[in-house]
């Protein structure tokens, strides 16, 4: 299917299932809310918007659930857990007092009926600020380090606070814990004690002022992400300013650090590294690294646990050339460990520029011959489509990227392919086709069904080969999408071995609309009403210069299969040769979303397989298990993946400072054992006590890839 007939396929779909009906909103809301000043109330485009927006899901969303009261429970679920996802504000009282929204909370959005999700975010406002300044009005007191007791830091599987005296209990070890990892984190010099206390009494004192510059488009905002999560992971609104601000990202043309921020309990943390920015070129943040202060040049850092997301992101991105230094902790450790400084000059973030690159590698294969390996890496699945349209002949694509790439290996005279999709979250549909070409003769990449269960095949309709030798693809857990759809047909055609873990199970694609389209005459008429007799500033959301006036709305239409019939979605990919996987498939992935698509098949393609490698992966597998009986990289490997399980499973943590500073100090030795271990085998010094451990630019899963290519030549070179 090429890029016309898909955009056609999509008007189609819209004209058959969308038909608008302009119902008025209701003019009587069910829960009155309060008349004080810091009552947040809803306005009419955002009453108008949550009603427009039930009946364009409930008619087009791919998954065709039932809008009914068990869909609302889970809407109301979600809501809760978006205000209060560590149960550190609300009290029982509070959520006993909610329970009577819960199934109606959903037909108060088809009524375009707001007054309930708003009152519980006014509690919610509420409780976070009778918490936090009593968390203030504590800090100057006195907490004794030498007493033996735990802190839970992690309280999502606890209840609810049962009363205001259990809450301030629990906020006054949250202190105790702020104060001990700030002096564990310190210089041991006097006033140091008094330096902590005013940084954290400036740190809950922004919490407080961040939460009160707040507006009704923030807690709409929150609404409509619970609404369209409770149907699928992959469905979201955008208000106005948040949708021009997503297309800004999916453009990649924006000047900073090149990473994807988001909240955990308050503190920012990495979501993504995004390809070709300073942050991924520099290969010290990492994903799930927790930032907790920011400054600019040489000057002074700013602590920013507890800030906004967006205040955080504001702070980090600047001009181009200019240098932001990051305070970090690491993934998977605690708060008290010491934070590292990352320094970063902000460069321009273009997708153009995070294209496919390589290199190329020797390996040493059994039989004692030298393999020379060319490993790609692919970014992600990008295509200039202005510039394809308009006929310019160097329009950039990952494929045409890819082919160059190949034709260059080729004359090195490389003894086979390595394409590493790791991390690669996928992107254009027609690149994972045409990227598939390049290594089969032709036939079906992947078929796509339509809601109405229309199944339309995709093929490679090209008879070229840019590339014919022996052929390997990494994945792991975090490969998704049009990823997956490469990958898996690879494997479908026995065209080459898939190594790494389990990918990650997206076998969906979203659809960006403005909602502009979609809100009725009526609906539009009544509004203008409504401006006219309310005062201006409560209609007014300050909508940027050239974004949907009414946001946006992505959300799924169309599911993939790969060519023997079996759905991508939930499963992803499973490889050939599996590493152990670091991130736990229950909270990592499709598979932990609980409003994602299920797994299922459709009748396979007709296809023709380039190659049976059945027979040849047992004996690659063997080797592969052989080799990491002895490899101490292997080890270190295992041994990440526990110490990883073990802290995810970690809900509290000790107040008792000599116990907590010897659990730190154990794990600091720990890691330079390792990386001495390391150094050792490399015929480097050791790193002493107190220095700062360097990184390793060791890659440990794309080195035994490349010995399993090595392997796989060699096999097949004797069949």
């Amino acid at each position: 299917m090429d890029i016309k007939s898909f955009q056609e396929m999509l008007k189609k779909l819209f004209l058959a299932l969308f038909v608008v009906a302009a119902v008025a909103c209701s003019a009587n809301p069910r829960v009155k809310l309060d008349e004080g000043a810091g009552t947040l109330r809803p306005n009419a485009k955002q009453e108008v918007i949550a009603k427009d927006l039930v009946g364009l899901l409930e008619k087009a969303h791919y998954k065709k659930v039932p809008f009914d009261d068990s869909l609302s429970s889970v809407v109301f679920d979600l809501y809760l857990k978006g205000l209060d996802q560590g149960k550190n504000y609300f009290l029982q009282s509070d959520i006993d007092s909610f329970e009577s929204y819960r199934k109606v909370l959903l037909n108060d959005l088809k009524n375009g009926d707001l007054s309930a999700m708003f009152q519980m975010y006014n509690v919610y406002r509420k409780r976070f600020n009778e918490q936090v300044k009593y968390a203030v009005s504590q800090i100057d007191g006195s907490y004794d380090f030498t007493k033996d007791e735990s802190f839970v830091y992690n309280r999502e599987d606890l209840g609810w606070f049962k009363s205001e005296h259990e809450a301030k209990d629990s906020w006054k070890k949250r202190i105790k814990y702020d104060l001990l990892n700030l002096k564990l984190s310190s210089t041991g010099k006097e006033g140091d004690d008094a330096k902590n206390k005013k940084t954290l009494k400036e740190r809950y004192q922004n919490l407080l002022s961040q939460e009160n510059t707040s507006n009704n488009y923030d807690a709409f905002q929150g609404m409509m992400n619970a609404f369209t999560a409770a149907i699928d992971p992959h469905t979201n609104y955008f208000t106005p300013e948040d949708a021009q601000r997503f297309n800004e990202s999916m453009s990649r043309s924006f000047e900073g650090i090149g990473a994807q921020l988001m909240m955990d309990n308050e503190v920012v943390k990495v979501m993504r590294v995004v390809p070709g920015g300073p942050a991924f070129r520099d290969k010290t943040l990492k994903q799930d690294d927790r930032i907790i202060g920011v400054a600019q040049g040489d000057g002074e850092f700013v602590d920013v646990i507890g800030w906004r997301l967006g205040n955080v992101v504001s702070k980090i991105k600047g001009p181009k050339g200019t240098t932001v230094r990051l305070k970090v902790i690491s993934a998977g450790q605690e708060l008290t460990a010491t934070p590292k400084v990352i320094s970063l000059v902000r460069d321009k973030i273009v997708d153009e520029e995070q294209s496919a690159k390589k290199e190329i590698k020797e390996v040493k294969g059994d039989d004692g011959k030298t393999y020379k390996i060319g490993v790609i890496k692919v970014p992600g699945f990008y295509l200039n489509f202005k510039e394809m349209q308009a006929g310019n002949p160097d329009y950039k694509s990952t494929t045409r990227d890819v082919r160059r790439i190949l034709d260059t290996l080729k004359q090195e005279k490389v003894d086979g392919v390595l394409m590493d999709l790791r991390a690669n979250g996928g992107g254009s549909l027609i690149e994972a086709v045409e990227l598939t070409g390049l290594f089969i003769k032709s036939g079906p990449v992947v078929q796509v069904r339509d809601p109405n269960d229309r199944v339309e095949v995709n093929s490679d309709d090209d008879t070229g080969i840019s590339w014919e030798g022996p052929l390997g693809v990494m994945i792991d857990r975090f490969s998704a999408s049009a990823s997956e759809i490469f990958a898996a047909a690879i494997q479908d055609y026995g065209r080459g071995i898939i190594v790494g873990t389990q990918s990650y199970g997206k076998g969906t694609v979203q659809s960006a609309v403005a909602m502009d389209q979609f809100i009725s005459r009526a609906d539009r008429l009544l509004l203008n009403a409504r401006d006219k007799s309310e005062d201006a500033a409560s209609v007014d959301d300050g909508t940027p210069q050239g974004a949907p006036k009414f946001g946006q709305i992505n959300f799924t239409t169309y599911k993939f299969y790969r060519i023997n019939g079996s759905s991508t979605q939930h499963k992803g990919v499973t490889p050939d040769i599996e590493f152990p996987m670091i991130y736990a498939a229950d909270k990592f992935g499709e598979s932990s979303e609980k409003a994602a698509l299920p797994w299922d098949q459709i009748k396979s393609s007709t296809y023709t397989a380039y190659a049976d490698l059945n027979a040849v992966k047992p004996t690659l597998v063997n080797k592969h298990n052989e080799r990491m009986k002895n490899s101490a990289e292997y080890k270190y490997l295992l041994d990440d993946i526990e110490t990883f399980k073990k802290r995810e499973n970690e809900t509290s943590i000790s107040l008792q400072e000599a116990k907590l500073k010897k659990e730190r100090e154990e794990q600091e030795d720990k890691n330079r054992s390792r990386v001495n271990a390391r150094r050792l085998l490399e015929g480097l010094p050791e790193v002493s006590k107190g220095q700062t451990l360097p990184r390793s630019d060791k890659d440990f899963l794309e080195d035994e890839s490349l010995n399993i290519m090595a392997d796989f030549i060699e096999v097949k070179g004797s069949v």
